[in-house]
């Protein structure tokens, strides 16, 4: 299943991204919002452990299928405009990886069968602007491991990886636009 119309926003932790989807929401594109971060809510205010600092099995699976049903809800609706991922399927791929679990044959069909846009914006590690919080306690230098993780798992995978530059939110988000407008067959 391939939607060339949906685009995946990825890198490291706190660099910059949802402060760019916020943005490209208020301009009336469609989001889809980081499955990382609501099931991270979810399990603190239920008392859950399927965390990344609690059981890194579960919480990877919890991303996958959260993940999975976002990608299939978005193509349900049938929509041929451009629908803003905050992460795809491939970063749960990639966390397994860092939390040392491999790729199970499973993650990598759903990797393989549910396609985006072969152009991936990378939102490179960016110091200036990187701050931990309740959910996101990965140090600087594991920030900086993950974005480098990210785009190879993107170009094993297939996609092109295209670094978002180190801009305003605004101008980031400008960006993108600038780069979705002039894809092919636009």
């Amino acid at each position: 299943m391939y939607h060339p119309h949906f685009y995946i926003l990825t890198g490291g932790p706190g660099a910059g991204k949802t402060s760019v989807l916020n943005i490209l929401s208020q301009q009336g594109h469609r989001v889809v919002p980081e499955a990382a971060r609501a099931i991270i809510r979810a399990q603190v205010q239920n008392g859950g452990t399927a965390l990344p600092w609690k059981d890194q099995q579960r919480y990877t699976a919890l991303m996958l299928r959260h993940s999975e049903q976002d990608y299939r809800q978005a193509a349900c609706t049938g929509t041929k405009t451009p629908v803003f991922f905050d992460r795809g399927i491939p970063d749960t791929l990639c966390h397994a990886l860092l939390a040392g679990q491999g790729i199970p044959e499973d993650m990598d069909r759903l990797a393989r069968t549910y396609r985006y846009n072969t152009q991936v914006f990378l939102f490179p590690a960016w110091q200036e602007i990187y701050i931990t919080d309740t959910e996101r306690k990965q140090s600087w230098e594991e920030a900086v491991h993950t974005s480098e993780k990210m785009k190879a798992v993107y170009e094993a995978y297939g996609y092109r990886v295209t670094e978002v530059p180190r801009l305003s939110p605004e101008a980031r988000a400008g960006f993108i636009l600038a780069q979705v407008a002039g894809a092919p067959g636009k």
